[in-house]
């Protein structure tokens, strides 16, 4: 039987997706992505009843960080992120908060591909899936049978390719990573719009 409980909500101008993992059986809770509008997200962890014990980010883009400062601070959690994309977390001018509220993030965690650690009661795999920037990664719950993919897969798409770090050959080898290794059941809950399953890209997704 699942103990994950998720919600989501979007954020920022952009409508990035954040996710709230929270594991029925102890209440610990995990964000994804908290992209802006910090007290969204404390009034999310608030409805849930769940205590925060860290932050998953997929990749280090403004959308996607907006809020880490302040949603770390409150919570005193610790910033989880793939090791490639550390540069692009600490650096406005490549991470684009620049142009908004320039912030820089230090990753408390830094992962490896393939790397499986346990928080919140789950065990969660991070797999490396460059292509949208260098050190973009998906999280993998395979007890849970649900990926959050981040700006690298899209329901029917990828994530664009043409900013600092991005590859079009790299996106289209993470998207055949994704769709040929794992279970065609898992679901997938992308950084932007609505979700799908590996199975249903496997068949449509035009970048296959």
């Amino acid at each position: 039987m699942s103990k994950l409980e998720m919600q989501q909500c979007v954020l920022g101008q952009v409508f990035t997706n954040c996710y709230f993992l929270k594991n029925k059986e102890t209440g610990e809770l995990l964000i994804v992505d908290p992209g802006d509008y910090a007290q969204k997200v404390f009034q999310k962890v608030n409805d849930m009843q769940g205590k925060p014990v860290g932050i998953l980010l997929t990749h280090g883009h403004f959308d996607h960080i907006m809020a880490v400062e302040d949603v770390k601070t409150k919570y005193q959690i610790p910033v989880y992120a793939c090791r490639q994309e550390e540069e692009m977390l600490q650096d406005p001018s490549i991470n684009m908060t620049i142009y908004r509220k320039a912030c820089s993030v230090k990753p408390d965690v830094l992962l490896d591909d393939g790397q499986i650690f346990e928080t919140a009661g789950f065990s969660i795999q991070v797999l490396h899936t460059p292509g949208h920037t260098k050190g973009s990664c998906c999280y993998y719950i395979k007890d849970e049978g649900v990926l959050f993919s981040g700006d690298t897969l899209f329901h029917g798409s990828v994530g664009r390719t043409d900013f600092p770090g991005g590859s079009s050959a790299e996106i289209v080898k993470s998207l055949h990573r994704l769709v040929d290794t794992l279970p065609e059941d898992t679901e997938v809950f992308p950084g932007h719009d609505t979700s799908t399953t590996i199975g249903y890209e496997k068949r449509y997704n035009p970048f296959v």
